[in-house]
């Protein structure tokens, strides 16, 4: 794994020098989960004022409570100690600027793939979707009752948090 990756390497080796988190642990200390998205643009620990250990971070295209997503707040609940969960997907998102229907043309027309067997779950209305997502963490079966859930759209322009309300 060399070339490509030689940046990296390199930074890790100066990150390896100064590391201090061996002392933590598996659990997250403050009880938290957030599901984010993968954009760049968001730090989530530092908007949340977090450090490392502190909570479990969950991201993907859109911030959506996918199956894998639901999969892993199980872990987190039950093994890891989350009993927290914060949905925040952000503005200037990519998968709210279009349909499925949209990205699937695109890829064919643009890379020549067909990626008709796959659901991008693209958000053309963030706030729907995301109590959508919210709606979908408290109904679970696997998720206990009492399992504290919110949501919150970040800006990325401004770096601040708007609360949503199912």
């Amino acid at each position: 794994m060399t070339g490509a990756f030689d940046d990296l390497l390199a930074a890790n080796e100066k990150y390896a020098s100064t590391f201090s988190h061996s002392g933590l642990t598996g659990r997250a200390a403050r009880g938290l989960a957030v599901v984010t998205c993968m954009d760049s643009r968001i730090d989530p620990l530092g908007l949340l004022g977090l450090t490392a250990g502190d909570a479990k971070i969950l991201r993907n295209a859109g911030a959506r409570v996918t199956d894998d997503v639901l999969r892993t707040l199980v872990l987190a609940v039950y093994l890891l100690g989350v009993n927290r969960v914060l949905v925040m997907p952000h503005t200037d998102c990519r998968m709210s600027k279009s349909t499925d229907e949209d990205v699937h043309k695109l890829l064919a027309e643009e890379h020549g793939i067909d990626t008709r067997s796959l659901e991008f779950q693209t958000v053309p209305d963030q706030p729907a979707a995301l109590r959508h997502d919210i709606t979908r963490i408290k109904s679970s079966p696997y998720l206990p009752a009492d399992l504290v859930v919110g949501g919150a759209l970040y800006d990325v322009h401004s770096g601040r948090l708007q609360p949503i309300e199912l």
